[in-house]
């Protein structure tokens, strides 16, 4: 079977079904990559790159083209080597390397679409029949009151773990609720937050928390000095794990808090290689590493899980991309012999729900493993017509000049 065409689809949609996601933004742009082939078979592989430079795809997916038109799918590790051979000098790491994940997941979709079989068993088969998945529910609306009803909605769909983001945002003003300061302001906050939580949703309810440390500036950035404040006063609320409490300046930093902090630490939705998680996690960087196939590739990521099972680490799968880039982190997920539970967005949105149908099924709070051949996701005419990009709607960090659209 060879390759007769690529392409690049981009898509504005729906950011989700989820009031507490929708009031800071509706809407979401996602980039997707199809390979088509002489058999007639299409490979569908979504990049994270679609939720930030959507239109930064379409020169990458050109530049490796004359790579893969008329090469053979059976292997996607060869073609993919080539590729990266190609970028390496400019897109060893970041955008670019991203770009390259979703041309890599329609590689994976069409040998498992071609061999029959999910893409979890053709990187080395699937090590779990469920994993517990979390509800990722974006920002702590302010008041507390709306958290307990956003975390009280999370739970009614059946998720037994939830994931909110440290400090909170005004709900009537879209801005972030000043917390006093100081590394122990900052913790009181926090502690205020999980006994309301503990109190309200119970001992039984996973709960994480975000910092959102890594792409945070200036004085709302957290120190080490003030992450440990934080996590060691968190400490007798069990915590699942607590997410980004730093940004990725210092591995060293980020190991002396893994080494003193009661609550495990996660990181790494940003590494976009397996040598960016190599270079952390052999300092022990993460308790819990958190690599995203849309961002750094489907084999990166079975290479991560591998590595975080030798190190004594854990694995939570990042996945805040469309319903392909979803399906692609499951895959990976249930292929890691470490992983420790799944994000999914709740009350998805069309660019989720079309694009993988039934095949993402949840039962007692778990992700049951996906079965149909590939990745399992469908992308119709029908959904490219229906949601035509619109450029400007995609997501970035609001700096003067550059203010973020709902």
């Amino acid at each position: 079977m060879r390759i007769t065409e690529v392409g690049t689809v981009l898509l504005t949609g729906p950011s989700s079904n989820d009031p507490w996601i929708t009031f800071a933004k509706r809407t979401r742009t996602a980039g997707f990559v199809e390979v088509r082939t002489d058999a007639g078979l299409t490979g569908v592989g979504e990049t994270y790159a679609g939720y930030f430079a959507p239109e930064l795809i379409g020169p990458v997916v050109d530049y490796v083209r004359p790579i893969l038109v008329g090469a053979d799918t059976t292997d996607p590790r060869v073609l993919t080597t080539r590729m990266r051979q190609s970028l390496a000098y400019f897109a060893r790491v970041g955008v670019g390397a991203a770009i390259l994940s979703g041309v890599e997941a329609a590689l994976w979709d069409l040998a498992g679409k071609a061999e029959g079989a999910p893409v979890h068993q053709l990187l080395g088969g699937a090590r779990h029949d469920r994993l517990l998945a979390y509800a990722t529910g974006g920002p702590s609306p302010w008041p507390p009151d709306q958290l307990k009803r956003k975390v009280d909605r999370y739970l009614e769909l059946g998720f037994t773990a939830v994931k909110v983001a440290s400090g909170y945002l005004d709900m009537d003003e879209r801005r972030p609720v000043e917390a006093p300061g100081g590394p122990d302001g900052a913790a009181q906050v926090e502690v205020d937050k999980l006994e309301l939580l503990r109190a309200h949703a119970g001992k039984d309810v996973g709960i994480m928390l975000d910092g959102h440390m890594g792409h945070r500036s200036g004085q709302a950035r957290w120190d080490l000095q003030t992450a440990t404040a934080v996590l060691t006063a968190l400490g007798p609320y069990d915590l699942t794990f607590f997410e980004e409490p730093l940004p990725y300046r210092d591995p060293d930093q980020y190991a002396e808090l893994t080494r003193v902090s009661p609550v495990p630490v996660a990181g790494g939705e940003q590494l976009s290689s397996y040598d960016e998680f190599l270079l952390w996690m052999s300092r022990d960087a993460f308790a819990v590493a958190q690599p995203d196939a849309s961002w750094l590739g489907l084999s990166e990521f079975a290479d991560v899980g591998r590595l975080a099972a030798e190190r004594g680490a854990m694995v939570a799968s990042h996945a805040w991309s469309a319903g392909g880039g979803v399906m692609q982190n499951l895959h990976a997920a249930f292929a890691s012999p470490a992983t420790l539970i799944v994000e999914i967005p709740p009350d998805a949105g069309e660019l989720h729900t079309l694009l993988w149908g039934d095949n993402l099924v949840i039962e007692d709070g778990h992700v049951l493993r996906p079965e149909a051949p590939g990745l399992g996701v469908t992308l119709t005419d029908e959904l490219k017509d229906r949601f035509p990009f619109q450029p400007g709607m995609e997501e970035f960090s609001s700096v003067p000049g550059k203010q973020l659209r709902s």
